[in-house]
């Protein structure tokens, strides 16, 4: 009679502080997983047995690079945990609290889910836009989601929630009039030729431009679990402003936020170089501001859906983009726009927020939209701490 042995491969001490007398919820914590001979397929983590965590494969080599977890932090609380690692096949179930996919637009109506699609630099936007369902790869958290969009604007479309939960697999960014009388959420955003929501661009002669010149252009689902989703784009050989580069966007959310991470990558670092992204201007009773540290909200009201003009939502968006990754804010007809440039890495991080009368968890005014945003951005400038340290076995 043979037993299996699982191995504890890795052991590590995480201190998590907060250095806010903020009390903080669901912060996502991700920590990077040193290399192991063999597969970590566990986690364990001494009086946290109840904790959400995600591993992640962010490398696509076939093992997890990083584990993710969610922590709740009273003010200025400190926490020290044993994170245990090992090849035991564990299957731990957690509440979803994130979703993704891309969908094909097929003609049986099945419309599969595929985890990647590439075209040629060559293929017609319109073509690759109407190819997908939902135009795009879905990016779903409990309070909202995003498309972006697959072609070469690459904008960033906005979906409320009237209830906090996921819904994207049923709704597709298509909610029908049954679905809207059983509470079910929709698009929200009409973004036309602005950033819409912190979508990205190149900048030229004092305009944002498009990526309209790349030899392949590329979408998948990097990851989606209980924890975070997150997609990518991928544009080969983007030609911007004369400089050719190989750039990919990508945009995480996380269970139980109403923000969205983007971490874009220029290869070869474009160190110098300012590109841009933003949020627009609502069409109607536009309020907004933009400041020189990188913050700008709006609130207002749209129809997202032409042909169905008694639909109209009241909104808000929100963007912060931090050091070192601010070059100047400026304003034009339609936007709100913060000008960008990457660090010596070749990244560029910001993040994005909205709020929706339709959410009855959000805030209910421009007033409390602002003020919420100008926390939110405090919040963000004083990041919980986490230190790492491999504990001997």
């Amino acid at each position: 009679m043979s037993s299996t042995i699982y191995a504890l491969l890795l052991s590590l001490s995480v201190n998590i502080t907060n250095p806010l007398p903020t009390p903080r919820e669901n912060v996502p914590v991700t920590i990077a997983i040193p290399a192991s001979k063999e597969e970590i397929n566990s986690v364990s983590i001494p009086g946290y047995q109840s904790i959400p965590y995600q591993l992640d494969d962010l490398d696509l080599d076939g093992r997890p690079d990083e584990l993710v977890l969610l922590m709740d932090l009273k003010g200025s609380e400190s926490k020290k945990l044993t994170i245990n690692l090992s090849s035991r096949n564990e299957t731990k179930e957690f509440t979803p609290g994130t979703y993704a996919h891309i969908k094909l637009n097929d003609k049986s109506g099945k419309h599969p889910k595929i985890n990647a699609i590439s075209y040629p630099g060559s293929a017609d936007n319109r073509q690759m836009y109407s190819s997908i369902y939902g135009h795009g790869a879905v990016l779903e958290g409990l309070y909202s989601a995003i498309r972006v969009y697959m072609d070469n604007r690459q904008s960033v479309d906005l979906y409320a929630k009237n209830t906090p939960r996921l819904e994207l697999a049923e709704t597709n960014f298509y909610t029908t009039k049954e679905q809207l009388g059983l509470g079910y959420g929709r698009d929200i955003l009409w973004a036309g030729t602005s950033v819409a929501l912190g979508s990205f661009r190149g900048w030229e002669n004092g305009k944002p431009t498009t990526i309209d010149s790349v030899s392949t252009r590329t979408q998948r689902i990097l990851t989606t679990g209980p924890v975070r989703s997150i997609i990518e784009i991928i544009d080969e050989g983007w030609v911007s402003d004369g400089v050719k580069t190989d750039m990919t966007q990508r945009y995480t959310v996380y269970a139980g936020s109403r923000d969205y991470e983007v971490d874009i990558c220029l290869s070869p670092s474009t160190s110098g170089r300012t590109y841009c992204t933003g949020i627009q201007k609502l069409i109607t009773d536009n309020r907004g501001f933009i400041n020189a540290d990188g913050l700008a909200g709006s609130w207002g009201s749209n129809i997202p859906d032409k042909n169905l003009p008694e639909l109209s939502d009241t909104l808000g968006l929100g963007i912060h983009v931090g050091t070192p990754y601010l070059a100047k804010t400026i304003e034009d007809d339609v936007n709100y726009l913060t000008i960008v440039r990457p660090d010596q890495k070749g990244h560029i991080k910001y993040a994005f927020t909205s709020a929706a009368l339709r959410d009855k968890t959000s805030p209910r005014s421009a007033e409390e939209w602002f003020d919420y945003l100008k926390e939110w951005q405090r919040l963000r400038q004083n990041p919980v701490k986490v230190t790492v340290t491999k504990r001997k076995h």
